[in-house]
């Protein structure tokens, strides 16, 4: 009887016999993991009818070793008792999820084999990135898909809260930001008007819920550029002072905040303040991606500020922009994390090592800022890391008309060929799957977009590299797909059952 888990742990070991338990097993904890208990019930009410008596989880906490990372467990499988030993309860947490995976396919495989795990993570950093500008989706939606994450290990959620096409996140100093800026015209029923916008007391429930989860919620508001929904509230801060919409076209546009223009640091000021209260993450996303310079160029307040910064190039302003960025979200007690053209351009400006990079455009732009001494985050959109695309190039397939299989996602590793041994692999944090949401416009397709090449990127950041086996992997997964499905999850069958 096989180990089936995703992601692979470090170290499985079957020591023979089978664990049958004919209801909920005994859970016994120390006081320290009694919320991971609780909420291990709470997930496992829809497997179990009854309880089990006869048979017992114990939750035991150990001392940490400096070595070894706070996720780290060791589960014990044994006849009549299970035994899960870890030093924090994010350690046991990740250890009842490896149980919670086991006990979910227990019918399909006769009971559970006695077995000796051992596991803890390759990355720190294992994520995953859902775009609500593009389409908004439901505070449930983003709590069911969350729960199924983090049964895989996932310990980031990267939330993409504003774009052109959409603003979510409620600043009382600016109020017109979810008025206008959180609607649109739906690009598929022009008669139609979408969106929506999160209130704080959502926003804190979902980061309550993720936390309870061992998931840390990263907030990203995107600038300078992907600034329609924010010029569509308030046009003064754009360079030709409007008309503005909020975009219900997708693509980039030449209209971005003005870089000349004092009042955009108001502007960020607030909604600084505003996310470091509702998100206690140390991390806030600036994004930074796709910048037109095309205004810049024109206009006349963006020429005096480069005439003042002594630089010609109108590219040059967003190293400015960007170094206020990350200072202000120093002063706040953030770190600011953006992605490769932040530093593509910086211009002459040498932006702060703590800035961490997100590598979207391939791994090159990690290398280099791996090279210039920056922390990394690999997610490169044509190496599997990209959700949206198609799983294959079967015309009928949803989705973007790139195409990222199931191998891609599996195959992908954050530390590229010639950084290993070097010092910049070890600024290599991990990295994460991204599902930009333009095409798709409900939840249910999300979910299929989304699994299982999540299951493959949640292996590639977790599993060691020479623990990695694409054809065990896929072995592994025909029987997790069935745990996807008792948990209602709609998934792409990536292999036959």
């Amino acid at each position: 009887m096989d180990i089936t888990i995703i992601p692979a742990p470090v170290s499985a070991v079957c020591t023979g016999g089978v664990f049958h338990c004919n209801g909920m097993p005994l859970l016994e904890s120390a006081g320290e993991f009694e919320k991971e208990a609780a909420l291990f019930r709470e997930q496992t009410t829809g497997i179990f009818h009854g309880a089990d008596t006869k048979t017992r989880i114990v939750l035991t906490k150990i001392q940490p070793k400096k070595e070894v990372s706070v996720e780290a467990y060791k589960l014990v499988i044994g006849a009549g008792v299970i035994t899960i030993e870890a030093a924090s309860s994010c350690g046991a947490y990740r250890a009842l999820q490896t149980l919670r995976q086991l006990l979910l396919s227990r019918e399909q495989e006769g009971g559970i084999a006695c077995a000796l795990i051992e596991d803890h993570p390759r990355f720190p950093w294992r994520g995953f990135m859902l775009d609500t500008s593009r389409y908004f989706y439901s505070v449930d939606f983003i709590k069911k898909i969350l729960d199924v994450l983090s049964m895989h290990h996932i310990n980031i959620f990267h939330w993409h809260l504003n774009d052109d096409q959409g603003w979510r996140l409620p600043v009382e100093a600016y109020p017109l930001l979810t008025e206008i800026g959180s609607r649109r015209q739906d690009y598929r029923r022009r008669n139609r008007v979408t969106g929506g916008f999160y209130t704080h007391d959502e926003i804190t429930d979902i980061v309550a819920f993720a936390a309870s989860r061992h998931i840390e919620v990263v907030p990203e508001i995107d600038l300078p550029g992907h600034a329609g929904a924010i010029l569509a509230a308030y046009p003064g801060l754009g360079c030709t002072g409007g008309p503005y919409r909020v975009e219900d076209r997708f693509g980039i546009f030449d209209d971005v905040l003005c870089a000349g223009n004092d009042g955009i640091w108001d502007l960020a000021s607030a909604v600084f303040d505003t996310v470091a209260e509702l998100f206690p993450s140390k991390y806030v996303h600036i994004g930074g991606d796709e910048v037109r310079f095309v205004r810049w160029k024109a206009c006349p307040k963006c020429r005096k500020r480069m005439k003042e910064y002594g630089i010609t190039a109108a590219g040059a302003l967003q190293g400015r922009v960007t170094e206020g960025l990350v200072r202000m979200l120093a002063e706040r007690g953030r770190t600011a994390i953006g992605w490769d053209e932040v530093l593509e351009n910086a211009g002459s400006v040498r932006l702060p090592e703590d800035l961490i990079v997100m590598s979207w455009r391939g791994q090159e732009g990690g290398n280099r800022a791996a090279g210039l001494g920056h922390r990394v985050i690999m997610t490169p959109s044509n190496a599997g890391c990209y959700l949206d695309y198609k799983h294959s190039g079967d015309p009928e397939e949803p989705g973007q008309i790139s195409i990222t299989t199931l191998e891609q996602s599996y195959g992908m590793n954050p530390v590229t060929s010639g950084m290993t041994d070097k010092p910049e692999a070890a600024l290599i944090l991990g990295g994460q799957g991204n599902l930009w949401s333009e095409l798709i416009y409900a939840g249910k397709i999300a979910e299929y977009m989304i699994f299982p090449r999540i299951c493959a990127i949640a292996e590639t950041l977790w599993t060691p590299p020479e623990k990695k086996d694409l054809a065990g992997f896929k072995r592994r997964l025909a029987v997790h797909q069935t745990r996807l499905e008792r948990l209602h999850v709609l998934y792409h069958r990536a292999v036959p059952i």
